[in-house]
């Protein structure tokens, strides 16, 4: 292997800290304590985890954490109901209702339902439609979290070409914007691709967000290149456990990057690291405070 290992575990534990010590200032100078609440509805097992993960994140960080529990036969009317009174709580600065919801509830009502001022996630159309025309917004905590580990590598992403597998709301859309922003040439792949591995070739930083175990081959990657994985998919094994990898095969594409994140261990203790961000942002914008320096 000769590509560097982009420790992700690492650079959100330093995003953390940063965190920390901007929510121990707000506190000393405004008497102001962020407060991010977490909706979850139903038993899905990898999404308690994922909560559990951010409230006990959110507390190490100093920030006050409310945990919604919903069952799984919750109304749509019942969970609105719920968003309503956390969009007006002064305590509440951010809210996250946790995807997916069950088959009852228009996920996108309730993502819409959210204040923007409060959508830590960056999932209503305000932001989106603010990031997609350059004006300040909150932007989805993963393709942050991805740029924000390319630049661990390139102190600057001008001019690069930079591809991305995978056009969702959640990564793909969003990480076009702000790689623009940075000034990176951007294109974006997807299942309707043509020669998908001669478009990833030409990539200076390869982002792959498609979903899809292990896709992106090691003869995918320009040698020398910066390898952002996105994805998080369990793959079965032989004791019956099954093992995690992302969207890259990771073993051959680090005998060929300049520089690699593993899955797990990337990009996902970044995202989580990304929604403190948020939410320390959202409370200093309500609050008309300046910017954080976060």
């Amino acid at each position: 292997m000769t590509a560097r290992i982009i420790d992700g575990k690492a650079i959100a534990a330093e995003l953390r800290a940063k965190v920390a010590s901007e929510v121990r200032r707000l506190r000393a100078a405004h008497d102001l304590e962020p407060g991010l609440a977490v909706v979850l509805v139903g038993e899905n097992p990898a999404s308690g985890v994922y909560v559990r993960s951010k409230g006990k994140q959110t507390v190490e960080a100093g920030m006050k954490s409310f945990d919604h529990r919903l069952p799984e036969q919750v109304s749509e009317s019942e969970l609105l109901a719920l968003v309503d009174k956390l969009n007006t709580d002064p305590a509440v600065h951010g809210i996250l209702v946790q995807l997916p919801l069950p088959k009852q509830v228009d996920s996108q009502k309730v993502l819409s339902a959210i204040d923007p001022r409060k959508d830590v996630d960056g999932f209503h159309p305000v932001n989106a439609g603010r990031l997609a025309t350059g004006l300040p917004a909150l932007t989805p905590c993963t393709p942050l979290g991805c740029v924000m580990l390319a630049k661990t590598v390139h102190a600057s992403l001008e001019g690069l070409e930079a591809v991305i597998v995978g056009r969702s709301n959640i990564v793909g859309k969003p990480l076009i914007q702000l790689l623009l922003n940075e000034n990176a040439t951007v294109t974006v792949a997807h299942s309707k691709t043509r020669d998908l591995p001669a478009v990833c070739r030409r990539a200076d930083v390869l982002f792959a967000a498609v979903g899809r175990p292990e896709m992106v081959r090691g003869d995918w990657v320009k040698p020398g290149a910066t390898v952002i994985d996105v994805g998080i998919n369990r793959v079965p094994t032989g004791d019956g456990k099954g093992r995690i990898v992302g969207d890259v095969a990771f073993a051959e594409a680090a005998e060929v990057a300049g520089a690699i994140t593993p899955a797990p261990g990337g990009v996902g203790p970044m995202t989580i690291a990304c929604l403190l961000v948020n939410t320390v942002r959202a409370a200093c914008a309500i609050h008309g405070l300046p910017k954080p320096a976060v």
